[in-house]
């Protein structure tokens, strides 16, 4: 399943980078640590992030389980489309937090694929 495992990956490379950025904003807006709240621009750059993790809770499990009972190239392709789901949820909400909607929607639904279609080749799989 090299394409899953390819997309893991580039899916831990987009978490990292989130959180390279909450650092960053961290510092810029002199937000010291454990601190979550304080200027909006550093709360919404913490949002993106954690919402992200939230996200991959759902999404790593639900991408392996369809990778190994459905298709590792369609696991892959959908967790692309996760990615830049997760990309333009980001972005969208380092603008203003009502700008991450359309984001939120493309890795919503690819979660939905994920979760469902494995979903439904278990329960398949089982009745056979």
């Amino acid at each position: 399943m090299h394409y899953t495992a390819l997309v893991t990956l580039l899916s831990l490379l987009l978490f990292f980078t989130l959180s390279l950025k909450v650092g960053r904003a961290r510092g810029r807006f002199q937000i010291e640590p454990p601190a979550t709240t304080g200027h909006p621009e550093f709360e919404r750059t913490f949002r993106a992030h954690q919402n992200t993790l939230e996200s991959m809770m759902l999404y790593l499990p639900a991408l392996w389980l369809f990778a190994y009972y459905v298709s590792d190239r369609w696991a892959a392709a959908l967790g692309l489309v996760w990615i830049v789901g997760r990309i333009l949820y980001a972005r969208g909400y380092y603008v203003e937090a009502k700008k991450r909607s359309t984001g939120f929607l493309v890795a919503f639904l690819a979660n939905g694929v994920l979760i469902l279609g494995a979903l439904g080749r278990i329960a398949w799989t089982l009745a056979h």
